[in-house]
């Protein structure tokens, strides 16, 4: 029978990657979702990738998820003279925002509010942190007045942080607003919102999505120190977050961002809401066909922290080796996950949940195949509540999702363990669990002699909370 990796894995679309054939091979590589970056690229060019994933789990019966990612609240320069310009440690230099073009003596940001949002003494970090400026005064209308403290070279439309300010630019740009409302039309999965900064950011999405009348689901970028002071509100309100490792590290400072890493990792999993982690993965591997020995160290580091999903970027949308980093990135996995202790985490319940006697057997469900070292614990959703709730205890046994909600199906795809099946039959609980267990002997994921633990709720017709387990052998 085949071991298949637990920790899914998110690929970013691009030139590398965005026809039918290439989607197709990184599938059958291992990719269980695709991100479409809407920092780049028109609707028409997302369009096309879109139908060619549906194409591809139409006739591979394949269940691939799409992610939107909406730019959000980007600050970045404007163009610069002659394609780039050189700045001098101690040079004086104003910032203003006309997004004019930027020259030695003046750079220009096409952010309106950045003037406003600065103080004296703030950092101002270009290019990914690479160049660094320090407020020395502002109108607070359209001009900063800066000294270099970290020269280089200024390229054009690169992005500007503002780790010691308040941003008061909106999570959802008027951009965002259009996008979002594309990635609806077409039904996309999952929407990550980016720069989210406070709980309000993702009601506020949810809200637009609740009045189109759309289960579109929300992940919340992780990459702001705002975000990181509201982080209990923010899993709270959100279905999912992402450690934004990229810009966190630039406006928290890279030193803290293993920490965080975990410290997110750990509240996702005991909140049963998936985590993603992402940033320079295997960045190496965009030109190299191997990745260095410090990535395959922080891809296990992902897992054994208990991150659902593993995201690749340019690796897989610009990378000369998209193949090959996600067969590097699922061998590592599946090495991880067949020695290291990353199973039957348990993480306590809270009786006060309205949700607890559910909860509580689906806990014990995961116990039981833990003591009876069960091949499969298998479960049956229409919302997808009981999946999340089963993996949140990571069983060591494989986990089957059985559903009549098809869209369901590829939702969970994003989700740490889940395998997914549809089924629409559901008759009487002995009839079910017959049924489902031939469809799992047919398919090579149990064999005779197996130990396999049901969750379902009776009757099978009510629509309630799962309150049944059954313990059988294939």
């Amino acid at each position: 029978m085949e071991f298949f990796n637990k920790t899914k894995v998110l690929a970013t679309v691009g030139p590398a990657s965005n026809n039918y054939e290439r989607l197709l091979a990184l599938v059958n590589a291992g990719v269980n979702a695709f991100r479409l970056n809407f920092s780049h690229g028109a609707h028409e060019e997302h369009l096309k990738v879109i139908n060619f994933v549906r194409e591809i789990n139409r006739q591979h019966n394949t269940n691939i998820c799409l992610v939107q990612d909406l730019q959000g609240p980007k600050i970045r320069l404007g163009d610069v003279e002659n394609g780039s310009v050189e700045i001098k440690e101690g040079q004086r230099i104003k910032l203003t925002c006309d997004g004019s073009i930027s020259t030695q003596h003046k750079l220009s940001t096409i952010y309106t509010g950045l003037a406003s949002d600065v103080k004296p003494g703030d950092a101002i970090l270009l290019d990914d942190g690479k160049l660094e400026l320090k407020v020395i005064e502002t109108d607070g209308v359209m001009e900063v007045e800066t000294e270099v403290v970290y020269g280089g070279i200024v390229k054009p439309r690169k992005g500007i942080n503002l780790p010691d300010s308040s941003v008061s630019a909106p999570s959802l740009t008027e951009k965002d607003l259009r996008d979002l409302h594309f990635g609806l039309d077409q039904d996309l999965e999952w929407v990550a919102l980016s720069f989210v900064r406070r709980v309000e950011d993702i009601h506020e999405i949810k809200r637009i999505i609740k009045e189109r009348g759309k289960d579109t689901r929300v992940i919340a970028k992780i990459e702001k120190p705002e975000a990181i002071k509201n982080i209990d509100e923010i899993i709270a309100a959100t279905d999912a977050i992402m450690v934004a490792r990229g810009d966190l590290g630039v406006e928290v400072g890279m030193e803290q961002v293993p920490m965080l890493q975990k410290m997110l990792t750990e509240k996702c999993n005991k909140a049963a809401k998936p985590v993603i982690v992402a940033t320079q993965m295997m960045e190496s591997m965009i030109v190299n066909p191997r990745p260095t020995r410090a990535e395959t160290n922080d891809v296990a580091n992902a897992v054994i922290d208990g991150a659902d999903t593993l995201m690749l970027s340019a690796e897989s949308a610009v990378g000369a080796y998209p193949v090959e980093t996600i067969r590097s990135m699922i061998s590592t996995i599946l090495n991880v996950e067949q020695s290291a202790p990353i199973f039957n985490k348990m993480p306590p319940l809270s009786p006060a949940s309205p949700t607890f006697l559910s909860d509580s057997l689906v806990a014990n469900a995961c116990g039981l195949a833990r003591d009876t070292n069960a091949r499969a614990v298998i479960g049956m959703t229409k919302s997808g509540y009981t999946a999340l709730q089963l993996v949140k205890h990571r069983p060591k046994s494989d986990v089957f999702i059985f559903t009549d909600n098809k869209r369901l199906l590829s939702t969970l795809n994003l989700v740490w363990g889940i395998r997914g099946f549809y089924y629409d039959k559901f008759e009487s609980t002995d009839v079910t669990i017959a049924d489902i267990k031939q469809v799992l002997l047919d398919s090579g994921h149990v064999a005779p002699g197996d130990i396999f633990i049901n969750l379902a709720s009776t009757p099978m017709t009510a629509k309630r909370r799962t309150n049944m387990i059954r313990l059988s052998v294939a």
